[in-house]
């Protein structure tokens, strides 16, 4: 749970670069790439992943672009990536907007009432989550992993 400002948008900035390169491997050929045939796909996985950023900052009462839920994914992975930049940049606008005080107020969320620090703390658990998921597809796919959180096979 975040207590400080400060603390939820560095970790926001450094889980938004790292998810940016993941969504930058994609490639509109792979969209469709899956573990298992019905089940979530790299580029569904990519478009939630921008939906969600702007769900958990509505709940957190920060006005973050984003599309709806409903939106089907796009066939291109520059538009998912404009997408994300596009919620990347309405954080770095609203986060500093949240005070300290703030991050210990109950807001609604998706479970419930939520402390606004857990609900945040919840958005980059979510992401990483995902973003974890995202790389096993990228390697099935045969494209390259970044390496966000430490080095990969691409980088020896």
């Amino acid at each position: 749970m975040y207590r400080k400002v400060e603390d939820f948008i560095e970790d926001w900035s450094a889980s938004a670069e790292g998810t940016l390169a993941v969504f930058k491997a994609m490639t509109n050929d792979k969209l469709e790439q899956s573990i298992v045939e019905d089940h979530s796909t790299l580029g569904w996985l990519a478009w939630h992943l921008v939906g969600a950023a702007g769900a958990f900052g509505h709940f957190a009462g920060l006005k973050i672009e984003a599309p709806q839920h409903d939106q089907p994914v796009p066939k291109d992975v520059a538009e998912i990536v404009e997408a994300y930049e596009k919620v990347i940049q309405s954080y770095k606008i609203e986060g500093p907007k949240l005070t300290d005080e703030s991050l210990l107020e109950e807001v609604n969320s998706f479970v419930g009432p939520v402390l606004r620090g857990k609900l945040l703390r919840s958005l980059i658990d979510h992401q990483t989550h995902h973003r974890g998921q995202m790389t096993v597809l990228l390697r099935q796919a045969g494209l390259p992993v970044p390496g966000v959180m430490g080095p990969t096979k691409e980088m020896k």
